[in-house]
């Protein structure tokens, strides 16, 4: 049986409905219908004339599908649009996070909670809650504001705050992010507290204050911008100041840290901001840094130590281009900074490159191919000598096949062409040497005759292909910079001589020798088309140098020797010394749970072995990661410079995950650079932490660059 209200549109059905004077009685399974509101009681109590409606006994209200109220009784006043329940269970359907309350009241779509206790685990036992004295919920924005908020791991308080704000949806909103801490043994007490502003769709703006209660206050903002459909950047600034004692114990270089970081990108800038209508395609992309040391970096938040810089250089760019089917022309901006130095005056930046070049062009049916590129490098510091660069390739390309296309052969002219014109005074010149201005052009020949083979078998298909490459130079003119330097630069047993460096470190020319190249590949495939194996030989041999006629053999290998097995190698071999002059390992499974990666390189120059220069390089690398189960899961990480004996990082936790939260611990270690006044000798630290990390679900994400809680332990300046 139903009462319909046309004015209001209230429906009400019910097993058994009285009326008089007004007043609706019903009973017997109540169902009340307003809008869209959708409520459900034992019996319910209307008045026409006053608009108020009670319910009683399993009181329930859906909302438009989004939430759900439930409570032993309610009442709402249709007219004025206000809403009351006692007791008040409120839960949020789509993130299955509910609020438990004495009572609620509700005015339009603001909804007051006394004193309660918020959770997304199951309501029986849950594993946490959030208890409050009083709370504010907007049904509308669906955000959630919560007073005096204890924090209990079942019955265990283990966190207070006097406010804390969720939103139950995606919407971005200005308001406090979630807050890190940290304890460290050197640094103090850390706590950050995020801010985040987001007043209008195109931007917001974050700002993060911290304290290191030991070591220094700062803060860090970053503002991101969307400032059209093409285009988006992001500029984050920040500062750190020292305090005096940790700035004279450590050795510092600098009592302040600073920096900004300026990234933009722009896919159409020319149509859009000069209002053409070009068909190519242009861009901008800037990534501009400064700082005035690597701790402006380390020092931005309390984050995994991993993911703390352990670079020497920072590098800015700018680079913008006009590309058609036809033709590109760019120019690029890169300045370094390095971190290492206590001033950069010496530093060499490209500032800026020019670069023009046309795409390949075809003749005789596709038979002659030709492009053209010219770059041009002005290559700049504030000390010492500079130099503008200009290269010009203009390769030409004739190409056929023979028997069916079981032989494909090539010839190429290559011409190519260096200028060098220099400026600046060296403040230390090399005695008996000048910088002249010069070129270099010369041209070469290479014929190439290759072929490829496939084969398909019962279980897998083979592909086999074989190039050969026959180089040998033509003529060349030389004056200036590249007549004085020439021999001297190419040859690479000169390194040990004190003046190389200097002498040379404008000399990129590389040598072209009468040689021949051999290229083995093949491919194995199973009957998915999933690549097996795959294997590569590169042998070059020279016709000139009579004492090293063969080059580094190469031999790479990548196989896949089962689904969740591969094994993948690259090594060269030097005939003269009789030994691999480099040589990488990786092998990776991932299997049963457990994921591991393993890798190792080996270099070696055959340079001798200097005070300052060690012609070796050997590294390990390691990760390991177990999932036990759908609850718990185990990694750890370690790498170790076995050349110079030190171990660069290493990592080790683990993560109990379910569905209301997770819990991890984590241990690392990190070698990372830090600029003191003592110099480069003890210009690294080896940091230590513990992090912890709780993740309360669905209020926060899991992320393992942000952890609830860290401690730093002491650690050893190197």
């Amino acid at each position: 049986m139903s009462i319909l209200n046309a004015d209001d549109k209230v429906e009400i059905y019910s097993s058994s409905v009285k009326s008089k004077d007004n007043i609706v009685n019903a009973s017997g399974g109540v169902t009340v219908v307003y809008q869209d509101y959708f409520l459900t009681a034992d019996r319910a109590v209307y008045d026409r004339d006053t608009q108020d409606l009670e319910l009683f006994g399993h009181v329930r209200l859906n909302h438009n599908k989004n939430y759900k109220i439930l409570g032993k009784y309610a009442k709402l006043n249709l007219a004025k649009k206000e809403r009351y329940f006692k007791p008040l269970y409120l839960l949020d359907t789509k993130s299955d996070v509910w609020i438990s309350a004495n009572e609620g009241e509700a005015k339009a779509e603001m909804l007051d909670i006394t004193s309660g206790s918020v959770s997304g685990c199951d309501p029986i036992n849950p594993l946490w809650t959030m208890e409050f004295s009083s709370s504010d919920y907007n049904t509308d924005s669906k955000w959630l504001n919560l007073y005096n908020t204890r924090l209990y791991i079942y019955d265990i308080p283990v966190f207070y705050t006097p406010y804390f704000g969720y939103s139950f949806d995606t919407t971005r909103r200005t308001g406090l992010l979630k807050p890190s801490f940290g304890i460290s043994s050197t640094e103090g007490f850390f706590y950050e507290q995020p801010i985040y502003i987001a007043e209008q769709n195109w931007w917001d703006l974050e700002i993060n204050p911290q304290i290191r209660t030991s070591r220094g206050e700062g803060v860090y903002a970053t503002f991101r911008f969307v400032d059209s459909p093409v285009s988006s950047g992001e500029f984050k600034a920040g500062y750190f100041k020292e305090k005096e004692d940790y700035f004279l114990k450590n050795n510092l270089e600098n009592q302040s840290h600073y920096g900004f970081n300026f990234r933009y990108n722009n896919i159409n800038p020319l149509n859009q901001w000069l209002g053409l209508n070009l068909s190519g395609q242009s861009g901008i992309y800037a990534d501009i840094n400064h700082m005035n040391d690597v701790d402006y970096i380390n020092l931005a938040s309390n984050t995994n130590g991993e993911n703390q810089s352990t670079a020497t250089q920072v590098l800015s760019r700018v680079n913008i281009f006009y590309n058609t089917n036809d033709n590109y022309i760019g120019t690029y901006f890169k300045y370094y900074e390095d971190l290492t130095l206590q001033t950069n005056d010496n530093t060499l930046q490209k500032l800026p490159t020019i670069q023009y070049h046309h795409y390949v062009d075809t003749f005789l049916k596709d038979h002659l191919l030709y492009s053209f590129d010219v770059q041009s490098n002005n290559i700049q510091r504030i000390i010492n000598k500079k130099v503008i660069q200009t290269d010009v390739n203009l390769p030409v390309t004739l190409q056929t096949s023979l028997f069916e296309e079981y032989i494909n052969l090539s010839y190429k002219a290559n011409m190519y062409l260096q200028h060098s014109q220099f400026s600046g005074h060296e403040q230390n010149p090399i005695t008996g040497f000048e910088y002249h201005d010069g070129f270099y052009a010369r041209n070469y020949h290479t014929i190439a005759v290759s072929t490829q083979l496939t084969k398909a078998y019962e279980n897998f298909s083979h592909v086999m292909g074989v190039e050969v490459r026959y180089n040998r130079k033509g003529w060349s003119k030389k004056d200036g910079f590249y007549e004085d330097n020439l021999e001297y630069c190419s040859d690479f047993t000169n390194k040990t001589d004190p003046n190389y460096a200097q002498r040379c470190e404008f000399y990129n020319i590389a040598a072209i020798q009468n040689d021949t190249q051999v290229d083995f590949k093949q491919y194995f495939y199973d009957t998915s088309a999933q690549e097996i194996l795959y294997h590569r030989i590169s042998q070059n041999i020279s016709y000139e140098n009579t004492k090293e006629r063969y080059g580094d053999l190469e031999n790479e290998l990548d196989y896949k020797i089962a689904s969740f097995l591969s094994y993948y190698n690259n090594m060269f071999y030097n005939y003269k010394e009789n030994k691999f002059s480099k040589v990488f390992n990786q092998i990776s499974f991932n299997k049963y749970g457990l994921n591991i990666a393993l890798s190792h390189l080996y270099k070696d120059t055959f340079l001798p072995k200097t005070t300052t220069y060690t012609p070796y390089t050997s590294y390990f690398t390691s990760s390991v990661k177990y999932t036990y189960n759908r609850h718990y899961s185990y990694n750890a990480s370690y790498n170790y410079d076995i050349e110079s004996k030190e171990r660069k990082s290493m990592s080790l936790g683990f993560v109990y995950t379910k569905r209301c939260w997770d819990f991890g611990i984590q241990y690392t270690e990190n070698n990372r650079p830090v600029l003191t006044t003592i110099g480069a000798a003890n210009s690294s630290v080896y940091d230590r932490y513990i992090y912890l990390t709780i993740v309360l679900k669905p209020l926060m994400k899991a992320n393992t660059g942000s952890p609830f809680l860290s401690y730093k332990l002491p650690n050893d300046a190197k």
